[in-house]
């Protein structure tokens, strides 16, 4: 009895329910309706919906191609510029916005190219323009010039001070936050606030003319961070103290301290 009540349930079928073959092949018949119907929809969708020149050429339409073609030119690109401009394709080729395309700053150059004197290109003289690449933020890489633009030589334009295409500072930054302002910033609210950048680090004033092939060292050893805070450190009092050979001995320091914002447990 046990038994088949079991096979009853294991079948899907209620007790004093009996296997009806009718009924599973009225069903049947009504899933087959359904998927054919589907089916039907999606070729007429896809016969209908689908461009003729879908698939001529690859899993594109290839009409595309044609119509892209027709499009109007808007750009010229930096060759057509060095064409009439030699000079400062040349100089701006070699300097720090080598990798800024002339029209990034100008625009479209393409009807400028056919009718120079009838199709003026904008040259932008305004202070908000350079601070879109150059303002703070915290996003941007460290290393990548950063100015304050309320505070850098407010109202000036930026053009007074530098050539847009070889924008060389008219002298050295005297801080490191003009690069590193995410870093200063952090390092503003830590206990190592009052810490020179160049006490840590040993920066060749060649960094600051080419920092990507002249870079600053970093400390490498637990000992440097002992010179301030092992126990015997000739240091103010109130600064926090370690024994180095028992404190986190296997590690470097910078491993579990943020150097630049140096709190800890």
């Amino acid at each position: 009895m046990e038994r088949a009540r079991g096979s009853q349930l294991a079948s899907g079928l209620l007790p004093n329910q009996q296997f009806d073959p009718h009924l599973m092949l009225q069903q049947l018949k009504s899933l087959l309706i359904a998927f054919a119907v589907l089916a039907g929809g999606l070729a007429l969708g896809r016969h209908f919906l689908m461009p003729k020149t879908f698939g001529q050429r690859g899993h594109y339409r290839a009409a595309a191609v044609d119509a892209i073609e027709k499009q109007p030119v808007h750009y010229a690109g930096r060759e057509a510029c060095a064409a009439c401009h030699p000079e400062i394709v040349d100089r701006h080729s070699k300097a720090r916005h080598q990798t800024v395309a002339c029209e990034v700053c100008h625009g479209p150059a393409a009807a400028h190219t056919e009718a120079p004197t009838e199709n003026k290109l904008p040259a932008p003289r305004t202070r908000g323009y350079c601070p879109l690449c150059h303002g703070y933020d915290p996003s941007r890489p460290t290393g990548f010039p950063q100015i304050d633009p309320v505070a850098h030589n407010p109202l000036k334009p930026c053009i007074t001070c530098h050539n847009p295409h070889q924008p060389e500072p008219p002298h050295v930054p005297e801080e490191c936050s003009a690069c590193h302002g995410e870093i200063a910033r952090t390092k503003a609210v830590s206990r190592h606030a009052l810490l020179a950048f160049t006490q840590c680090h040993n920066t060749p004033l060649q960094h600051k003319v080419t920092p990507r092939l002249v870079r600053p060292d970093k400390p490498r050893t637990r000992e440097f961070c002992g010179g301030c805070h092992a126990q015997d450190a000739r240091s103010p009092k109130e600064i926090p103290r370690i024994d180095l050979q028992t404190h986190g001995s296997r590690y470097l320091c910078w491993q579990c301290h943020y150097p630049h914002r140096p709190e800890g447990d």
